[in-house]
């Protein structure tokens, strides 16, 4: 393997972590997933801990998970990292009937969705000069 193919390769680590399975609608979770892009890592998991929604320990699970995918697998400094993507998308929906007035039946829809948390280290920004 060529060096260039190499570095190519050390460009294109990816740290993310996917959570499937989260039983909570896409039109709960964008809100949150919106509110934590761009934070740094402990910044948007002290958010998360703080926010009264039932859904933000599932993500905050994940945050975790890419956070130690991003030590292990890449060797990456922890307090360099910030949360570059957060995305969700549509799982299943079970669907359950309720019993209603003269014999008829409503319908019941509990979505599932899937998390998809991307990491990536924060790079010092130079000043090229000031204006005067």
């Amino acid at each position: 393997m060529s060096k260039k193919k190499k570095k190519d390769l050390n460009k294109n680590k990816i740290v993310r972590s996917v959570n499937n399975n989260i039983r909570s609608s896409v039109r709960k979770l964008n809100p949150i997933l919106k509110n934590i892009v761009g934070k740094k890592v402990e910044v948007a998991i002290r958010d998360l801990q703080f926010s009264e929604k039932r859904v933000t320990k599932d993500i905050r699970k994940t945050i975790s998970s890419a956070v130690a995918n991003a030590e292990n697998n890449f060797q990456y400094d922890i307090d360099k990292l910030i949360v570059k993507e957060a995305y969700c998308g549509k799982k299943i929906i079970m669907k359950r009937f309720r019993p209603r007035a003269k014999g008829r039946a409503a319908p019941i829809l509990k979505p599932f969705s899937s998390v998809t948390i991307i990491l990536s280290e924060a790079k010092k920004v130079e000043a090229h000069g000031t204006k005067s």
